[in-house]
């Protein structure tokens, strides 16, 4: 059990050294205790102070190596007091580590502490906070290290990662502080390269993210956060409107066959990095085009297909072959693939809805909808499905709005929409609750549906319930309760479920194939890796994790690229330091939103530009307009570049 010597993290000090050590877990930081195969984790030193879980810490070796990581590697010289100011630190540690030291260093550090207080960004301020702490709580080591008392003790290995709140909650990791920098620069090409490394389809997530970056901004505790899914889809929009051909080439041919199962956003990005390593890849999918359920589920008036099936475009020329209509498990099976390449990721998504649990739901009435995923599919693959003039979806999630805003655009005169919370509990958007209701869709909260209604075979009506909300369940959202004796009917021509999605797995039936699946019918991956329990079969996305989010997709297709490669080339699935440095971070959690920024606010965010009311809801057209240009870069220049530095030492 890892016990913590010293700590100054959080602000919070507990210092140990002369008494019993408290186990780590009662402090509730969420430090791992081991690193990789590497060994234990001595300590951590970063943003928000340092933890000490060993005695033996050398602590003037562990702040002059952190120091000399942020002055050489990350300090980005625009500003004098941090490229001045962070080598004079690193010098002085160095110096006093030498055994050179002399009586007045400490008073020039805690001076370097206030001069790096008017950086540019907050990654030089930031990083002198745990330096001060360990000069603060241990004065008479760096004393004794000044006279030659002490010499430079055991042998720690020392890794470093540079995050910032935004950066770190984003599933990507893209580097937002660089890409909206570049922007008010008016670098467009360098910032879509920027957030190429992480995500390669920016058109898809500069529009239906739903951009958990923006809850970390550390901006938003001091006004508005920054617009960062917007200012995401800058870029790909300039590239795109300006005609211009993307710069990326693959490196050397490795020899190495690679075939990833969906093209989905997954799919999309697994291919596109194993790509660019050099990798042979081809992409099936059971569609006649690209995106999954991003292309089927998610209406053109938030997201243009054309665009979407540029991004695949831009996959494809990296030489990745896609063979449309090709379904695993109906076309081909699992074990073929396996003989025919030499790994395999599975991005089948999550195309099968959950039932409501309702009473006639079962018995094929004309009127009732297999699930909203269902509906939306038929109606963007023109299936000739016909809306009729009432209809209810039933759900409060974003495919729920996604149907009743598309029930509206194809002919429906009451589009209504039946959830068991109010709209305070709904998960969908907040912004999309308000574009349905905008165009005309009607709400009837606090209603659970109880049977269906039905004449001659066809529904004719919902019977619902009315609910009342009780305590919080394990949502965090309180659970509804049914008013007993309070059931009526709502008259509807059409009944469209929208609850929730879960994988279809049924192309692991027809062998064992060893891979284990999750009550939720979803793919169990491991360690990170998101390798499955059959050696050379990956994934990621819907499938691995239940159906969430396009941005979730990306970043595990992108982790499972990078641990595919080394398991091409190495011969084995394992993280490397990015990606361990990566999780630990985000397990620790960089944004405080207690944080005391000390800003005057002010400076609101820019709004795209929409089309107007129901007007809108007679067509497909994209209803969020580009931002433009000169307003994305007034937007990019409230970025406060709130960069940071952790590290952990390992022995």
């Amino acid at each position: 059990m890892a016990e913590v010597i010293f700590s100054s993290w959080g602000r919070e000090i507990v210092d140990n050294r002369k008494g019993e050590a408290q186990a780590l877990s009662a402090l509730q930081i969420k430090l791992p205790t081991s690193y990789l195969d590497r060994g234990e984790i001595r300590a951590f030193i970063g943003w928000d102070g340092v933890i000490l879980l060993d005695r033996q810490v050398d602590v003037v070796a562990l702040a002059a190596e952190y120091m000399k990581r942020v002055q050489e590697k990350y300090c980005c010289g625009k500003c004098t007091p941090g490229k001045k100011g962070t080598r004079v630190l690193q010098d002085t540690l160095a110096r006093i580590q030498a055994g050179h030291g002399q009586p007045e260093d400490l008073k020039i550090i805690e001076d370097l502490g206030q001069l790096l207080e008017s950086c540019k960004c907050t990654l030089c301020m930031s990083s002198v906070v745990p330096v001060l702490d360990l000069v603060h709580h241990f004065p008479d080591e760096f004393s004794a290290y000044s006279r030659g008392e002490i010499k430079p003790m055991g042998a720690l290995r020392y890794t470093d990662k540079l995050t910032a709140p935004c950066t770190d909650r984003c599933p990507a990791h893209i580097d937002i502080p660089a890409y909206v920098e570049d922007i008010k620069d008016y670098r467009f090409d360098e910032s879509l390269s920027r957030i190429r490394r992480n995500m390669p389809i920016p058109a898809v997530c500069g529009r239906v993210c739903p951009h958990p970056c923006e809850s970390a901004c550390r901006r938003g505790l001091v006004d508005e956060p920054i617009s960062i899914m917007v200012l995401k889809r800058v870029p790909a929009d300039h590239e795109w409107m300006h005609h211009k051909q993307p710069p990326m080439q693959p490196k050397a041919a490795t020899g190495k066959k690679v075939v990833v199962v969906g093209a989905g956003p997954a799919g999309l990005t697994c291919a596109y990095y194993l790509a660019l390593e050099g990798h042979q890849v081809k992409i099936i999918e059971m569609l006649s085009e690209p995106g999954g359920t991003v292309a089927v589920g998610i209406p053109d008036y938030r997201m243009p297909r054309h665009l979407l099936q540029r991004e695949a475009d831009v996959v494809a020329a990296l030489g990745v072959d896609i063979a449309y209509g090709v379904k695993l498990g109906r076309d081909l099976s699992l074990r073929e693939l396996k003989a025919e390449y030499d790994a395999v990721f599975l991005g089948t998504g999550a195309f099968k809805s959950k039932p409501m649990g309702v009473e006639g739901e079962d018995q094929g009435y004309e009127g009732f909808s297999a699930g909203g995923i269902h509906y939306l599919r038929a109606v963007a693959l023109n299936e000739g499905l016909v809306t009729p003039k009432r209809v209810i979806v039933v759900g409060g999630g974003n495919t729920a709005i996604d149907c009743v805003r598309v029930a509206l655009r194809e002919g429906a005169e009451d589009s209504i929409l039946v959830y068991r919370r109010t709209r305070k509990e709904m998960p969908a958007e907040y912004y999309e609750v308000d574009d349905a209701e905008e165009e005309g869709v009607q709400f009837e909260f606090l209603r659970n549906p109880t049977r269906l209604v039905t004449e001659n075979g066809k529904v004719v009506g919902v019977e619902v319930v009315v609910m009342e909300l009780g305590e919080p369940d394990a949502s965090g959202r309180r659970s509804p309760k049914a008013v007993p004796g309070s059931e009526y009917v709502i008259p509807c021509d059409m009944v469209i479920p929208a609850i929730g999605q879960d994988p279809d797995l049924s192309y692991l039936e027809d062998g064992d194939y060893g891979i284990q699946k999750t009550r939720w019918s979803s793919i169990v991956t491991h360690d990170g890796t998101m390798m499955t329990d059959n050696a050379g079969v990956f994934a990621g996305g819907d499938c691995e994790y239940g159906a969430m989010t396009v941005v979730v997709a990306v970043g595990q297709g992108r982790r499972a690229a990078r641990v595919m490669h080394r398991y091409l080339t190495e011969g084995k699935a394992c993280l490397d330091d990015e990606d361990a440095m990566e999780d630990l971070l985000n397990n620790l959690q960089v944004f405080n939103k207690k944080e005391q920024i000390g800003l005057f606010g002010g400076l609101h965010r820019e709004h795209q530009p929409k089309i107007a009311g129901r007007e809108r809801a007679s067509s497909y057209v994209e209803v969020e307009k580009a931002l433009p240009e000169s307003q994305a870069v007034r937007e990019a220049e409230r970025c406060l570049r709130c960069y940071r530095v952790g590290m952990i030492a390992v022995g």
